[in-house]
Protein backbone atom coordinates (compact mmCIF):
# COMPACT_ATOMS: atom_id res chain seq x y z
CA UNK A 1 0.00 0.00 0.00
CA UNK A 2 3.01 2.33 1.10
CA UNK A 3 4.89 1.43 -1.72
CA UNK A 4 1.68 2.39 -4.74
CA UNK A 5 1.50 5.87 -3.19
CA UNK A 6 4.71 6.03 -3.30
CA UNK A 7 5.12 4.99 -6.89
CA UNK A 8 2.02 7.42 -7.89
CA UNK A 9 4.01 10.43 -6.09
CA UNK A 10 7.42 10.04 -7.79
CA UNK A 11 9.20 10.01 -4.63
CA UNK A 12 13.36 9.02 -4.87
CA UNK A 13 13.90 5.56 -3.92
CA UNK A 14 16.20 6.68 -1.26
CA UNK A 15 13.72 8.80 0.33
CA UNK A 16 11.32 5.81 0.60
CA UNK A 17 13.68 3.82 2.30
CA UNK A 18 13.92 6.28 5.09
CA UNK A 19 10.39 6.81 5.54
CA UNK A 20 9.37 2.89 5.52
CA UNK A 21 11.45 1.51 8.05
CA UNK A 22 10.91 1.86 12.13
CA UNK A 23 13.48 4.78 13.83
CA UNK A 24 13.59 2.59 16.62
CA UNK A 25 12.19 -0.95 18.33
CA UNK A 26 12.48 -1.68 21.71
CA UNK A 27 11.72 -5.17 23.20
CA UNK A 28 11.28 -5.73 27.03
CA UNK A 29 11.32 -8.03 29.14
CA UNK A 30 10.16 -7.97 32.72
CA UNK A 31 9.74 -9.85 36.13
CA UNK A 32 6.08 -9.12 38.26
CA UNK A 33 5.54 -10.83 41.00
CA UNK A 34 1.94 -12.50 41.07
CA UNK A 35 0.75 -15.33 43.41
CA UNK A 36 3.55 -15.93 45.48
CA UNK A 37 5.61 -16.62 42.49
CA UNK A 38 7.58 -14.22 39.64
CA UNK A 39 6.13 -13.93 36.22
CA UNK A 40 8.09 -12.49 33.21
CA UNK A 41 6.42 -10.56 30.90
CA UNK A 42 7.27 -9.71 27.27
CA UNK A 43 6.50 -6.33 25.53
CA UNK A 44 7.11 -3.76 22.76
CA UNK A 45 7.48 -0.11 21.91
CA UNK A 46 7.98 1.16 18.51
CA UNK A 47 8.87 4.51 16.91
CA UNK A 48 8.27 4.86 13.52
CA UNK A 49 8.81 7.97 12.34
CA UNK A 50 9.79 11.46 14.33
CA UNK A 51 9.12 14.00 11.55
CA UNK A 52 6.59 15.73 14.21
CA UNK A 53 7.21 15.00 17.81
CA UNK A 54 6.05 13.70 20.38
CA UNK A 55 5.14 10.29 18.72
CA UNK A 56 1.71 8.95 19.17
CA UNK A 57 0.27 5.42 19.02
CA UNK A 58 -2.00 2.93 21.24
CA UNK A 59 -0.63 0.17 23.68
CA UNK A 60 -2.78 -3.05 22.91
CA UNK A 61 -2.61 -6.21 25.31
CA UNK A 62 -3.32 -9.29 23.20
CA UNK A 63 -1.64 -12.75 23.55
CA UNK A 64 -1.12 -12.59 19.89
CA UNK A 65 0.71 -9.29 19.71
CA UNK A 66 4.07 -9.16 18.28
CA UNK A 67 7.54 -7.20 17.18
CA UNK A 68 6.11 -7.23 13.68
CA UNK A 69 2.22 -6.15 13.94
CA UNK A 70 3.75 -3.25 16.54
CA UNK A 71 6.38 -2.17 13.49
CA UNK A 72 3.15 -2.23 11.27
CA UNK A 73 1.15 -0.11 13.55
CA UNK A 74 3.48 2.27 14.18
CA UNK A 75 3.87 3.22 10.15
CA UNK A 76 0.12 3.04 10.37
CA UNK A 77 0.39 5.70 12.89
CA UNK A 78 2.42 8.03 11.54
CA UNK A 79 0.29 8.35 7.88
CA UNK A 80 -2.71 8.68 9.72
CA UNK A 81 -1.65 11.33 12.20
CA UNK A 82 -0.32 13.45 8.56
CA UNK A 83 -4.01 12.28 7.12
CA UNK A 84 -5.82 14.23 9.11
CA UNK A 85 -3.20 16.88 9.90
CA UNK A 86 -2.40 15.78 14.18
CA UNK A 87 1.09 16.99 14.26
CA UNK A 88 2.59 13.66 15.85
CA UNK A 89 4.66 11.42 14.39
CA UNK A 90 3.80 7.10 14.47
CA UNK A 91 4.50 4.99 17.44
CA UNK A 92 3.29 1.34 18.63
CA UNK A 93 2.84 -0.50 21.83
CA UNK A 94 2.17 -4.22 22.87
CA UNK A 95 2.30 -6.35 25.98
CA UNK A 96 1.84 -10.08 25.15
CA UNK A 97 -0.66 -10.72 27.76
CA UNK A 98 -4.12 -11.71 28.05
CA UNK A 99 -6.02 -8.90 30.25
CA UNK A 100 -8.83 -12.12 31.09
CA UNK A 101 -5.98 -14.02 33.20
CA UNK A 102 -5.97 -11.49 35.59
CA UNK A 103 -7.65 -9.22 38.36
CA UNK A 104 -7.96 -5.49 38.22
CA UNK A 105 -5.16 -5.64 41.01
CA UNK A 106 -2.68 -7.78 38.96
CA UNK A 107 -3.21 -5.45 35.87
CA UNK A 108 -2.25 -2.76 37.80
CA UNK A 109 1.01 -4.15 38.86
CA UNK A 110 1.79 -5.11 35.22
CA UNK A 111 0.81 -1.98 33.68
CA UNK A 112 2.78 -0.11 36.04
CA UNK A 113 5.45 -1.87 35.87
CA UNK A 114 5.75 -1.41 32.23
CA UNK A 115 5.39 2.27 32.77
CA UNK A 116 8.51 1.94 34.87
CA UNK A 117 10.63 -0.44 32.02
CA UNK A 118 9.07 2.25 28.98
CA UNK A 119 9.96 5.71 31.00
CA UNK A 120 13.54 4.06 31.81
CA UNK A 121 14.07 3.72 27.86
CA UNK A 122 12.72 6.97 27.08
CA UNK A 123 9.46 5.65 25.13
CA UNK A 124 6.82 7.51 27.32
CA UNK A 125 6.80 11.40 28.53
CA UNK A 126 4.66 14.38 27.19
CA UNK A 127 6.88 15.91 25.16
CA UNK A 128 8.63 13.16 23.40
CA UNK A 129 6.24 9.53 23.55
CA UNK A 130 2.48 9.58 24.04
CA UNK A 131 0.75 6.01 24.27
CA UNK A 132 -3.08 5.59 24.10
CA UNK A 133 -5.23 3.33 24.61
CA UNK A 134 -5.74 0.48 22.26
CA UNK A 135 -6.90 -3.50 21.93
CA UNK A 136 -7.21 -4.79 25.60
CA UNK A 137 -6.31 -0.98 27.55
CA UNK A 138 -8.30 1.73 28.37
CA UNK A 139 -9.03 4.62 30.66
CA UNK A 140 -8.11 2.37 33.46
CA UNK A 141 -4.73 1.61 32.06
CA UNK A 142 -4.26 4.56 30.79
CA UNK A 143 -4.91 6.30 34.52
CA UNK A 144 -2.49 3.98 35.78
CA UNK A 145 0.41 4.27 33.52
CA UNK A 146 -0.32 8.44 33.57
CA UNK A 147 -0.26 8.29 37.62
CA UNK A 148 2.70 5.86 37.47
CA UNK A 149 4.71 8.24 34.95
CA UNK A 150 3.90 11.41 37.41
CA UNK A 151 5.37 9.07 40.74
CA UNK A 152 8.65 8.68 38.46
CA UNK A 153 8.71 12.52 37.65
CA UNK A 154 6.92 14.66 40.38
CA UNK A 155 8.08 18.07 38.60
CA UNK A 156 7.22 17.36 35.15
CA UNK A 157 4.18 19.78 35.29
CA UNK A 158 2.54 18.43 31.99
CA UNK A 159 2.93 14.60 33.31
CA UNK A 160 -0.94 14.11 32.88
CA UNK A 161 -0.02 14.59 28.89
CA UNK A 162 2.51 11.56 29.02
CA UNK A 163 -0.47 9.45 28.04
CA UNK A 164 -3.79 10.16 26.49
CA UNK A 165 -7.65 8.38 26.29
CA UNK A 166 -7.32 9.19 30.46
CA UNK A 167 -10.74 9.33 32.81
CA UNK A 168 -12.00 13.08 32.47
CA UNK A 169 -11.18 12.84 36.00
CA UNK A 170 -7.65 12.49 35.18
CA UNK A 171 -7.47 15.08 32.30
CA UNK A 172 -8.98 12.86 29.90
CA UNK A 173 -11.14 14.54 27.83
CA UNK A 174 -15.10 14.04 27.14
CA UNK A 175 -16.04 12.33 24.15
CA UNK A 176 -12.43 10.09 23.58
CA UNK A 177 -13.68 6.73 24.36
CA UNK A 178 -16.88 7.46 21.69
CA UNK A 179 -14.86 9.06 19.37
CA UNK A 180 -13.34 6.48 16.55
CA UNK A 181 -17.07 5.39 16.77
CA UNK A 182 -18.41 8.78 15.99
CA UNK A 183 -15.35 9.23 13.18
CA UNK A 184 -16.35 6.58 11.57
CA UNK A 185 -20.19 8.45 11.40
CA UNK A 186 -18.67 11.31 10.50
CA UNK A 187 -16.73 9.75 7.37
CA UNK A 188 -19.53 7.33 5.83
CA UNK A 189 -21.72 10.99 6.39
CA UNK A 190 -19.53 12.73 4.09
CA UNK A 191 -19.28 9.76 1.49
CA UNK A 192 -23.00 9.35 1.02
CA UNK A 193 -22.75 13.23 0.74
CA UNK A 194 -21.67 12.71 -2.78
CA UNK A 195 -23.96 11.26 -4.95
CA UNK A 196 -20.86 10.04 -7.72
CA UNK A 197 -18.94 8.38 -5.10
CA UNK A 198 -21.96 6.48 -4.41
CA UNK A 199 -22.48 5.77 -7.62
CA UNK A 200 -18.98 4.27 -8.06
CA UNK A 201 -20.13 1.41 -5.94
CA UNK A 202 -24.29 1.48 -7.37
CA UNK A 203 -25.51 2.79 -4.51
CA UNK A 204 -27.44 5.91 -4.34
CA UNK A 205 -29.70 8.01 -2.02
CA UNK A 206 -29.16 9.08 1.70
CA UNK A 207 -28.10 7.03 4.48
CA UNK A 208 -31.30 6.32 5.49
CA UNK A 209 -32.52 2.56 5.53
CA UNK A 210 -29.43 1.61 4.82
CA UNK A 211 -28.49 -2.24 6.05
CA UNK A 212 -25.80 -2.35 7.79
CA UNK A 213 -23.52 -5.05 9.29
CA UNK A 214 -20.92 -4.52 12.17
CA UNK A 215 -18.27 -6.85 13.01
CA UNK A 216 -17.16 -6.32 16.95
CA UNK A 217 -19.33 -4.69 18.93
CA UNK A 218 -16.58 -3.41 21.64
CA UNK A 219 -16.22 0.71 22.08
CA UNK A 220 -15.64 1.21 18.18
CA UNK A 221 -18.51 -0.76 16.35
CA UNK A 222 -20.94 -0.46 19.24
CA UNK A 223 -20.67 3.64 18.79
CA UNK A 224 -20.46 3.57 14.99
CA UNK A 225 -23.40 1.37 14.88
CA UNK A 226 -25.67 3.79 17.34
CA UNK A 227 -24.80 6.79 15.77
CA UNK A 228 -25.47 5.31 12.04
CA UNK A 229 -29.05 4.11 13.70
CA UNK A 230 -29.95 6.86 15.87
CA UNK A 231 -28.70 9.91 14.02
CA UNK A 232 -29.51 8.25 10.04
CA UNK A 233 -31.85 6.30 10.16
CA UNK A 234 -29.24 3.09 9.52
CA UNK A 235 -30.83 -0.37 10.18
CA UNK A 236 -28.51 -2.42 11.47
CA UNK A 237 -29.44 -6.18 10.29
CA UNK A 238 -26.41 -7.76 11.97
CA UNK A 239 -23.47 -8.33 14.80
CA UNK A 240 -20.83 -10.39 14.51
CA UNK A 241 -18.96 -11.34 17.27
CA UNK A 242 -16.23 -13.62 18.99
CA UNK A 243 -19.14 -16.32 19.52
CA UNK A 244 -21.23 -15.78 16.32
CA UNK A 245 -23.30 -13.87 14.87
CA UNK A 246 -26.96 -12.62 15.18
CA UNK A 247 -29.13 -10.86 12.05
CA UNK A 248 -32.31 -9.13 12.21
CA UNK A 249 -33.71 -8.14 8.95
CA UNK A 250 -36.13 -5.48 11.15
CA UNK A 251 -33.17 -4.53 12.81
CA UNK A 252 -31.02 -4.50 16.20
CA UNK A 253 -31.02 -1.77 18.44
CA UNK A 254 -27.62 -1.49 19.35
CA UNK A 255 -28.05 0.07 23.32
CA UNK A 256 -29.89 -3.27 23.64
CA UNK A 257 -27.46 -5.35 21.65
CA UNK A 258 -24.43 -3.85 23.67
CA UNK A 259 -26.43 -4.55 27.46
CA UNK A 260 -26.96 -8.25 26.55
CA UNK A 261 -23.36 -8.60 25.40
CA UNK A 262 -22.19 -7.06 28.81
CA UNK A 263 -24.53 -8.97 30.73
CA UNK A 264 -24.21 -12.49 29.26
CA UNK A 265 -20.68 -12.31 27.78
CA UNK A 266 -22.56 -13.26 24.20
CA UNK A 267 -24.46 -12.10 21.20
CA UNK A 268 -26.33 -15.29 21.48
CA UNK A 269 -30.21 -15.50 22.38
CA UNK A 270 -30.75 -11.68 21.58
CA UNK A 271 -34.34 -11.28 21.03
CA UNK A 272 -36.20 -10.98 17.73
CA UNK A 273 -32.61 -12.49 16.14
CA UNK A 274 -31.29 -15.56 14.74
CA UNK A 275 -28.03 -16.78 15.88
CA UNK A 276 -25.59 -17.82 13.01
CA UNK A 277 -22.34 -20.06 14.90
CA UNK A 278 -20.23 -19.49 12.00
CA UNK A 279 -20.08 -15.80 12.86
CA UNK A 280 -17.62 -14.72 10.35
CA UNK A 281 -20.13 -16.12 7.49
CA UNK A 282 -22.34 -13.05 8.02
CA UNK A 283 -19.47 -11.12 6.37
CA UNK A 284 -21.06 -11.86 3.19
CA UNK A 285 -24.63 -11.85 4.45
CA UNK A 286 -26.89 -9.55 1.85
CA UNK A 287 -25.95 -5.65 3.14
CA UNK A 288 -25.10 -1.94 1.80
CA UNK A 289 -22.94 -1.56 4.31
CA UNK A 290 -19.85 -3.85 5.79
CA UNK A 291 -18.25 -2.28 8.68
CA UNK A 292 -15.16 -4.73 10.75
CA UNK A 293 -14.78 -3.03 13.60
CA UNK A 294 -12.50 -5.83 14.92
CA UNK A 295 -9.14 -7.11 14.68
CA UNK A 296 -6.89 -7.36 11.73
CA UNK A 297 -7.17 -9.86 8.44
CA UNK A 298 -11.28 -10.20 8.42
CA UNK A 299 -12.16 -10.04 4.79
CA UNK A 300 -9.03 -12.09 2.94
CA UNK A 301 -8.83 -14.04 -0.69
CA UNK A 302 -11.15 -16.40 0.94
CA UNK A 303 -13.72 -14.46 1.33
CA UNK A 304 -13.42 -11.27 -0.42
CA UNK A 305 -15.42 -13.16 -3.96
CA UNK A 306 -18.37 -13.48 -1.30
CA UNK A 307 -18.85 -10.15 -0.02
CA UNK A 308 -21.73 -8.67 -0.64
CA UNK A 309 -21.73 -5.44 0.55
CA UNK A 310 -21.41 -2.52 -1.59
CA UNK A 311 -19.23 -0.52 0.83
CA UNK A 312 -16.87 -1.92 3.21
CA UNK A 313 -15.63 0.46 5.94
CA UNK A 314 -12.87 -0.19 7.68
CA UNK A 315 -13.29 0.34 11.11
CA UNK A 316 -10.75 -1.50 12.69
CA UNK A 317 -7.15 -1.47 11.73
CA UNK A 318 -6.21 -3.80 8.71
CA UNK A 319 -9.51 -5.89 8.70
CA UNK A 320 -9.21 -6.00 4.96
CA UNK A 321 -5.98 -7.67 3.44
CA UNK A 322 -4.10 -6.15 0.52
CA UNK A 323 -5.00 -8.77 -2.07
CA UNK A 324 -8.83 -9.04 -1.07
CA UNK A 325 -9.17 -5.80 -1.45
CA UNK A 326 -7.89 -5.88 -5.06
CA UNK A 327 -10.72 -8.38 -5.12
CA UNK A 328 -13.23 -6.06 -3.90
CA UNK A 329 -12.26 -2.96 -5.95
CA UNK A 330 -12.65 -5.70 -9.47
CA UNK A 331 -15.85 -6.09 -8.23
CA UNK A 332 -16.62 -3.08 -8.14
CA UNK A 333 -16.66 -2.83 -4.54
CA UNK A 334 -15.14 0.94 -2.53
CA UNK A 335 -13.68 0.13 0.61
CA UNK A 336 -12.93 3.36 2.92
CA UNK A 337 -9.66 2.61 4.40
CA UNK A 338 -8.86 2.08 8.37
CA UNK A 339 -6.02 5.43 7.32
CA UNK A 340 -9.14 8.02 7.37
CA UNK A 341 -12.22 5.99 9.26
CA UNK A 342 -11.05 4.85 12.63
CA UNK A 343 -9.06 7.97 13.01
CA UNK A 344 -10.96 9.90 15.50
CA UNK A 345 -9.43 8.20 18.12
CA UNK A 346 -5.72 9.70 17.87
CA UNK A 347 -7.88 13.25 16.52
CA UNK A 348 -9.14 13.36 19.59
CA UNK A 349 -6.12 12.40 21.62
CA UNK A 350 -4.34 15.42 20.52
CA UNK A 351 -7.86 17.26 21.68
CA UNK A 352 -6.62 16.02 24.63
CA UNK A 353 -3.06 16.39 24.99
CA UNK A 354 -3.42 20.26 24.12
CA UNK A 355 -5.65 20.45 26.70
CA UNK A 356 -3.19 18.76 29.25
CA UNK A 357 -0.31 20.39 27.95
CA UNK A 358 -1.79 24.09 27.75
CA UNK A 359 -3.68 23.16 31.40
CA UNK A 360 -6.82 25.01 30.32
CA UNK A 361 -10.41 23.23 29.56
CA UNK A 362 -12.10 24.07 25.74
CA UNK A 363 -14.46 26.53 26.20
CA UNK A 364 -13.76 27.78 29.75
CA UNK A 365 -13.43 31.12 28.53
CA UNK A 366 -15.91 30.92 25.79
CA UNK A 367 -19.03 29.81 27.13
CA UNK A 368 -20.73 32.60 29.32
CA UNK A 369 -20.38 34.72 26.78
CA UNK A 370 -21.59 33.00 24.00
CA UNK A 371 -24.70 32.08 26.58
CA UNK A 372 -24.75 36.25 26.80
CA UNK A 373 -24.96 36.87 23.35
CA UNK A 374 -27.23 34.45 22.26
CA UNK A 375 -29.53 35.41 24.69
CA UNK A 376 -29.30 39.09 23.37
CA UNK A 377 -29.81 37.66 20.12
CA UNK A 378 -33.08 35.65 21.47
CA UNK A 379 -34.23 38.69 22.82
CA UNK A 380 -33.64 41.07 19.94
CA UNK A 381 -35.74 38.15 17.60
CA UNK A 382 -38.60 38.31 20.18
CA UNK A 383 -38.53 42.23 20.79
CA UNK A 384 -38.61 42.42 16.65
CA UNK A 385 -41.13 39.70 15.80
CA UNK A 386 -43.65 40.22 18.63
CA UNK A 387 -43.61 36.38 19.83
CA UNK A 388 -41.65 34.16 21.75
CA UNK A 389 -38.65 31.83 20.29
CA UNK A 390 -40.21 28.55 20.88
CA UNK A 391 -38.41 26.90 24.11
CA UNK A 392 -37.10 24.04 22.18
CA UNK A 393 -34.88 26.50 19.64
CA UNK A 394 -34.24 28.86 22.60
CA UNK A 395 -32.74 25.95 25.53
CA UNK A 396 -29.86 25.01 23.26
CA UNK A 397 -28.68 28.58 22.86
CA UNK A 398 -28.66 29.47 26.16
CA UNK A 399 -27.15 26.07 27.07
CA UNK A 400 -23.67 27.70 25.64
CA UNK A 401 -21.47 25.90 24.00
CA UNK A 402 -19.80 23.22 26.21
CA UNK A 403 -16.14 21.16 25.64
CA UNK A 404 -18.10 18.29 24.14
CA UNK A 405 -19.47 20.46 21.51
CA UNK A 406 -15.94 22.16 20.59
CA UNK A 407 -14.62 18.71 20.94
CA UNK A 408 -17.18 16.72 18.19
CA UNK A 409 -17.14 19.72 15.74
CA UNK A 410 -13.18 19.89 15.86
CA UNK A 411 -13.84 16.21 15.13
CA UNK A 412 -16.39 16.38 12.42
CA UNK A 413 -14.57 19.36 10.71
CA UNK A 414 -11.15 16.99 10.63
CA UNK A 415 -12.71 13.80 9.03
CA UNK A 416 -14.40 15.41 6.65
CA UNK A 417 -11.72 17.51 5.91
CA UNK A 418 -9.61 14.65 5.82
CA UNK A 419 -12.05 12.64 2.85
CA UNK A 420 -12.02 15.80 0.74
CA UNK A 421 -8.39 15.71 0.51
CA UNK A 422 -8.28 11.90 -0.44
CA UNK A 423 -11.06 12.27 -2.83
CA UNK A 424 -9.56 15.08 -4.41
CA UNK A 425 -6.34 13.17 -4.87
CA UNK A 426 -8.14 10.66 -6.37
CA UNK A 427 -9.78 12.67 -8.95
CA UNK A 428 -6.59 14.51 -10.07
CA UNK A 429 -4.46 11.45 -10.79
CA UNK A 430 -4.40 9.46 -13.47
CA UNK A 431 -2.27 6.64 -11.50
CA UNK A 432 -4.64 6.74 -8.65
CA UNK A 433 -7.83 4.51 -8.68
CA UNK A 434 -8.78 4.01 -5.08
CA UNK A 435 -9.26 5.46 -1.95
CA UNK A 436 -6.33 3.74 -0.06
CA UNK A 437 -3.73 4.89 -2.28
CA UNK A 438 -5.10 8.18 -2.30
CA UNK A 439 -5.45 8.07 1.52
CA UNK A 440 -1.50 7.10 1.56
CA UNK A 441 -0.44 9.23 -0.94
CA UNK A 442 -1.88 12.35 0.81
CA UNK A 443 -0.08 11.42 4.16
CA UNK A 444 2.73 10.65 2.43
CA UNK A 445 3.53 14.06 0.56
CA UNK A 446 3.13 15.67 4.05
CA UNK A 447 5.45 13.46 5.41
CA UNK A 448 8.03 13.90 2.49
CA UNK A 449 7.41 17.67 2.91
CA UNK A 450 8.33 17.59 6.63
CA UNK A 451 11.54 15.33 5.55
CA UNK A 452 12.52 18.20 3.06
CA UNK A 453 11.70 21.24 5.86
CA UNK A 454 13.81 19.63 8.20
CA UNK A 455 16.84 19.30 5.58
CA UNK A 456 16.25 15.50 6.05
CA UNK A 457 15.84 14.96 1.89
Amino acid sequence: MFDRAATALDIAPDLVETIRECNSVIQLRFPVRLRGSYQTFCGWRAVHSEHRLPVKGGIRYAPIVDQQEVEALAALMTFKCALVDVPFGGAKGGLAIAPKDYDEHELELITRRFTQELADHGYIGPSRDVPAPDMGTGEREMAWMADEYRALYPSDIDALACVTGKPPTQGGIPGRTQATGRGVHYVVREFFGHPEDLARCGLDGGLEGKRVVVQGFGDVGFNAARYLVEDEGVCLVGVVERDGAIVSDAGLEPDAVAEHLHRTGSVRDFPGSRFVADGRSVLAADCDILLPAAVENQVTTDNAARIRAPLVVEAANGPVTFAAEQTLLQRGKIVLPDLLVNAGGVTLSYFEWVSNVSHMRFGRLSRQLDIQRNRHIVEMIETTTGKPVPDSLKAPLLRGTEELDLVRSGLEDTMRGAYGAIRETMLASEAIDDLRTAAYAVALEKVVRSYREMGLA
